[in-house]
């Protein structure tokens, strides 16, 4: 059967991506493995270029508000991404094959008050699942505490918010 296709993904725009492990098991709820993700995230902002605006590690899936660089390709960035975090799970793991279960689902930001509203939901999401004590595998921790080598500092956030055009 084919992979039905995407839907399009523009280039230089920002997008709310989530993404779950296969069978929504709880492959992710041990914190070590959390913090994988984390340096495969900033390997993949130093080899294509985006910006990463926030994020959360849950237990089984992970949120992303992204914008790629205006010539990168979202699904070439998360292809890549989950390749890796894959890759590394399974041989920490001693095992082969799929992680992940289906593909990644990106929507289009359409307005700053929908920025924010992402970006709040995602701060939210470990709180409404009852892993408060995990709030340090998201963006808002970065923000908090100055760890800027995957998100942006707090104030070209702001400048994002207060200045960006999202108009499609």
């Amino acid at each position: 059967m084919a992979r039905k296709e995407r839907g399009n993904t523009a280039l230089g725009y920002t997008y709310h991506v989530t993404f779950e492990i296969n069978r929504w098991l709880m492959e992710l709820k041990n914190p070590l493995i959390k913090a994988l993700v984390i340096p495969v995230i900033a390997e993949a902002h130093r080899k294509y270029g985006f910006k990463l605006w926030n994020f959360c590690i849950m237990d089984n899936h992970i949120h992303v508000l992204i914008t790629p660089d205006k010539d990168v390709s979202l699904s070439v960035i998360m292809k890549w991404i989950k390749m890796v975090v894959a890759i590394r799970w399974n041989k920490l793991h001693g095992v082969k094959g799929h992680l992940w279960g289906d593909r990644f689902h990106a929507r289009m930001i359409e307005s700053s008050e929908d920025f924010l509203r992402v970006f709040r939901y995602i701060n939210q999401n470990p709180i409404k699942a009852g892993l408060v004590e995990q709030w340090i595998f998201g963006g808002l921790y970065h923000y908090l505490h100055n760890i800027v080598h995957i998100v942006p500092t707090f104030s070209d956030l702001l400048a994002q918010v207060f200045t960006a055009d999202f108009s499609t």
